[in-house]
């Protein structure tokens, strides 16, 4: 039943985003969005030494938010915050985030969802891909998990979006994902004057594959780096444990071109890396290489698609693993080495994984588990990375649901081998209206819990 439903979601995307693409007049009636790069509003006022993490340093609104650019949907209001945060080498900087407020939107609930930005280019920042008339190419995975955010609204939950790999782009660098999450969610609770967050609101998070990387960082640094946040849980999908072994596994593969993405998104927070990249690519093909920093998830896995990337480097892959490369994946390409989330944690993964290794997963809750954590772990023996993604996605819902109307869960830790082409009708009837909630959104229907109870 979960496969059907997955297939009809597969076929339900292709649908909409072949025959929902606005006409040249809509799009024009609408001011197109500036990419970040092109954008005032991401440049930080100076002086953000002086201000603490999480300060908001603007604001806006925006009007049309979309599935994949191209397909309006519409809901009580939409604003942006420019705050304060962290960077990998411990420096103030600045990010922004999305808030969206769902019609009959409960101000005490708050989702924070790490999308899978996997890109070292800022124009595929879900800040910018979520807007109407951004380029579908730069969405890389938005258009599927912009259906979960649907279905989080449709809970009355509003939902907080950053981009958490910064203004540069520090994509891979766990330390930037996790601390900008962190304040993305300290901003949002201080934004209730605009977004009707109420300050004492429960909230949660929500990741996969790089979204799942920001928000497991997040989990780790939060006892040390924002005691005072209190998550009622995370759920984690595609986990992404060691970057190191992503790059291998990855290599002469269909995702391939997660790795120069990767390491440039690293190269953009650590200077002394870029440094040492630049020295050790071939001349002849870096350009190609560098194409990774202009381009989004979908394109790089086009351009790099089979490729050894060790041929774009002076000593072959080993070069990305040994001196100044080495020492930064140490500090910032390793999960559980920081601290023991204080939340409980739903974790799924495929089994079949060929993006990350389901062993490394394995190794990183063994070790939290032993710290004390609390993680209900299921792996999966059907699918691989994309697919686990959202035939995953019904349980991972059911367990935000349940940590927000405070079902109690038991203590310690849980591992589950799981087929999920199995009937699970809790998770089918959590998802399955985000479907027909997507379909009314064509008929510019506005998001969020009926009236009518």
């Amino acid at each position: 039943m979960r496969f059907i439903f997955a297939t009809v979601w597969y076929i339900f995307l292709w649908v909409t985003t072949t025959f929902a693409v606005p006409t040249s007049d809509q799009l024009l009636q609408n001011a197109l969005p500036i990419p970040p790069t092109d954008d005032p509003f991401y440049v930080p006022p100076t002086g953000l030494e002086d201000s603490q993490p999480g300060t908001i340093l603007r604001s806006r609104s925006i009007d049309d938010l979309s599935i994949g650019g191209v397909m309006p949907f519409q809901v009580k209001g939409a604003h942006q915050l420019l705050y304060r945060t962290t960077d990998s080498l411990g420096d103030a900087s600045a990010a922004v985030t999305t808030i969206i407020v769902p019609k009959n939107a409960n101000s005490s609930r708050l989702l924070s969802y790490q999308m899978a930005t996997d890109a070292a280019w800022p124009n595929c920042a879900p800040s910018y891909i979520l807007q109407l008339g951004s380029s579908l190419k730069n969405g890389g995975s938005g258009a599927a998990e912009t259906l979960l955010v649907i279905a989080a609204l449709n809970q009355g939950w509003i939902v907080n979006l950053p981009d958490y790999e910064g203004l540069q782009s520090a994509f891979t660098s766990g330390i930037q994902a996790g601390q900008a999450t962190l304040d993305s969610v300290r901003a949002a609770l201080s934004s209730g004057d605009l977004t009707s967050i109420s300050s004492q609101a429960e909230y949660q998070m929500w990741g996969y594959s790089g979204g799942s990387l920001a928000s497991e960082w997040a989990a780790e640094l939060q006892p040390s780096y924002a005691p005072e946040l209190n998550f009622k849980g995370t759920a984690l999908g595609g986990l992404v444990p060691n970057i190191t072994s992503v790059m291998l596994s990855s290599n002469k593969g269909l995702f391939t071109g997660l790795i120069p993405a990767g390491v440039i998104g690293l190269t953009n927070g650590y200077p002394e890396l870029k440094e040492y990249l630049l020295k050790n690519l071939v001349p002849s093909t870096a350009s190609k290489f560098y194409k990774a920093s202009t381009q989004c998830l979908g394109v790089n896995i086009a351009s790099f698609l089979g490729q050894d990337i060790g041929v774009y480097l002076d000593n072959g892959l080993s070069t990305l693993f040994t001196n100044v490369a080495k020492d930064v994946l140490a500090i910032t390409g390793q999960m559980g080495i920081y601290g023991t989330p204080n939340m409980p944690i739903f974790l799924y993964k495929a089994i079949g994984d060929e993006v990350s290794k389901v062993e490394d997963t394995d190794t990183v809750v063994s070790k939290l588990c032993s710290q004390g954590a609390n993680i209900k772990y299921a792996r999966d023996m059907f699918g691989g990375h994309a697919t686990e993604a959202i035939t995953g996605a019904g349980d991972a819902f059911t367990f935000l649901i349940d940590r927000f109307n405070g079902v109690p869960i038991a203590s310690g830790c849980t591992i589950n081998n799981v087929w999920t082409i199995t009937f699970n009708p809790r998770a089918i009837t959590a998802l399955g209206p985000t479907i027909a909630a997507a379909l009314l959104a064509l008929l510019q229907v506005p998001v969020g819990p009926s009236d009518m109870f």
